[in-house]
């Protein structure tokens, strides 16, 4: 798998709003953090409504995994509206590294329902 496709796979529903964590650990350098506002934006199709894109203020476990403080993004998704087809995201966040650099991940789910 590639480090800019995130691991996990969640599954949702059609008509739930999730809450969604992507882990950016193991692509930032030794003592590297995310910084700034992320950005999450859906490349599939134009069903989704994205808000609340944030870095992880507490560790958090992702995939029985402790993530860091500022090593993830977090964002809610609503308005899935096809069942059994894949959705992709697309996250990008700077660092605070010097020159800061910018990283990139997708992540995938899948929806199920009517």
């Amino acid at each position: 798998m590639s480090l800019n496709t995130a691991p996990q796979q969640p599954v949702a529903a059609v008509g739930e709003t999730n809450n969604f964590a992507v882990s950016f650990a193991g692509v930032l350098d030794d003592g590297e953090l995310l910084t700034g506002t992320p950005s999450v934006a859906e490349v599939t199709t134009s069903d989704l409504s994205i808000s609340s894109p944030t870095l992880n203020t507490i560790a958090l476990a992702i995939d029985n995994e402790s993530v860091a403080i500022s090593e993830a993004v977090q964002f809610r998704v609503s308005g899935q509206q096809t069942s059994g087809s894949p959705y992709t995201l697309k996250i990008t966040v700077t660092t605070d590294s010097t020159p800061a650099q910018t990283k990139v991940k997708w992540i995938k789910f899948r929806v199920e329902g009517a």
